[in-house]
């Protein structure tokens, strides 16, 4: 049966636009930083030093190792941009009892803050969803009218759609960035990575071939982080019709392990790889978490040429 469409829930969020530049304005300014240090480089190994290199790129610990004078070389990256993959599955239209605003508008706002920030040191930015209807795939951009663009496309979404049946989903988001992101891409997903397909963990880690960095930002409701239910609670499925009728206090324990087993596996896997994973919760600092996924991202650059 077809999930139905949900508008969103943007809560105290709205609006969109205005809390996004806010947010953006406030990180970025106290960061002084884009997405990643240095100008886009990355460290390609050394060299003998010839006179008239650059003295500042002599490797003084290879001096003491091999008694020879050694520079520092490095790789530009072939592409600055940053690649958004949003999550509107129906899962994310969820909003608790005392939270904000629905998941999904919460990491619409982490999209348009990193949008921002991004656009602010000259790097293009590009949209790709994860199910979700009214939804429109944006190119990689750059120049003003970029965030506005990034904005109204998330702004006019609604939530629908069961990413396990829907096979194309994965293909339709990670093929396209497959096929056209470039070495150095930070390549950013939004999602609860509730009821994603089996195959979404290594299709995502695939993206980070190739030179990409990957950051997976898990968005959940505190509801969801602590299961604050009790007695007898009939839980009805986001994606798909199931309903189930159980015990909270006999059910808490497995279900907060299963969440936790999740973020477990995307972290490990993520890390092994040279990504970086950060869990959220829409009652969480937004300033804050666009700070973790700032620094993740560009400690992922500790060989450019500030380091």
């Amino acid at each position: 049966m077809a999930t139905p469409l949900r508008s969103i829930d943007w809560g105290s969020i709205a609006p969109l636009r205005l809390r996004a530049r806010a947010l953006a304005d406030g990180v970025y300014a106290g960061a002084h930083r884009s997405l990643r240090r240095g100008p886009g480089v990355e460290f390609g190994g050394h060299r003998e030093y010839v006179p008239g290199d650059d003295l500042r790129w002599l490797d003084h610990r290879a001096l003491l190792r091999h008694d020879k004078l050694l520079v520092r070389e490095f790789e530009t990256e072939t592409d600055r941009g940053l690649r958004i993959i949003i999550d509107a599955s129906a899962s994310m239209a969820f909003r608790g009892s005392k939270a904000p605003a629905s998941k999904f508008a919460f990491a619409a706002l982490l999209a348009g803050a990193l949008a921002r920030i991004a656009l602010a040191s000259g790097d293009p930015v590009g949209l790709e969803w994860l199910g979700g209807a009214a939804v429109r795939p944006l190119p990689a951009m750059s120049g003003r009218e970029a965030f506005e663009r990034v904005v109204g496309a998330l702004e006019s979404a609604a939530t629908s759609g069961d990413l396990r049946l829907d096979a194309a989903a994965l293909d339709q988001a990670f093929g396209a960035i497959a096929r056209r992101a470039k070495r150095g891409t930070i390549i950013v997903l939004l999602s609860d990575l509730i009821d994603l397909p089996d195959e979404a963990l290594d299709r995502f880690a695939a993206l980070g071939l190739g030179g990409r960095v990957l950051l997976a930002v898990q968005v959940l409701d505190q509801d969801e982080l602590t299961f604050p239910f009790h007695g007898t609670v009939r839980l009805r499925a986001l994606e798909g019709a199931s309903v189930v009728e159980t015990d909270a206090e006999a059910t808490r324990e497995q279900y907060l392990a299963k969440l936790d087993g999740i973020a477990d596996e995307w972290s490990a896997k993520l890390t092994y790889l040279g990504g970086q994973f950060v869990r959220a919760s829409t009652s969480d600092d937004p300033a804050e978490i666009v700070r973790r996924s700032v620094s993740a991202v560009a400690g992922r650059f500790t060989h450019g040429i500030d380091g």
